[in-house]
């Protein structure tokens, strides 16, 4: 696959990630057409044992930190969830804003896997390969991640 049909075929969910990343659309763009010129001078290094779009994602955090760090901006790690449960939560504008807030603070790695699973949408197999664990350990800590999640919003409505 040469470096055109890599952009074409990753462009969206890369700049999907990094929306979720950075929760703004400009800062996305101009970050994810960054990630992708670094990827293409990397290209010729990318070795092919891990998926090639779960190495843009490695790229695009990296790039969308260091963004960061540049701006000295504080990294927003803010998610827009998928389960429907979550996903009526978040209507409300307040009750999103505790969500996210909850979501910012979240440990590691519960936090980045939770990411990679839902905005980045990778299967459980590549989310495990990114952390050199197992597909296993993945699922367990989206499980996890999302449980803390759940007992939070729980609590917050008692």
């Amino acid at each position: 696959m040469d470096f055109e049909e890599i952009y074409s075929a990753y462009f969206k969910d890369v700049y999907r990630y990094v929306c979720g990343l950075s929760a703004d659309a400009v800062i996305a763009e101009e970050v994810t057409q960054e990630s992708f010129v670094k990827a293409l001078k990397a290209v010729d290094r990318f070795d092919g044992r891990t998926d090639v779009r779960a190495w843009l994602f490695s790229i695009a955090k990296n790039t969308y930190y260091s963004h960061c760090r540049k701006k000295k901006e504080s990294v927003m790690e803010d998610t827009v969830v998928t389960d429907v449960s979550l996903s009526e939560r978040l209507v409300d504008k307040e009750t999103a804003f505790f969500i996210h807030q909850y979501l910012h603070n979240m440990d590691e790695p519960y936090k980045e896997v939770f990411y990679l699973r839902v905005f980045g949408e990778l299967p459980f197999k590549k989310i495990g390969l990114l952390f050199g664990k197992s597909d296993d350990w993945a699922r367990v800590t989206y499980y996890r991640a999302k449980k803390q999640i759940m007992a939070y919003m729980e609590e917050m409505e008692r």
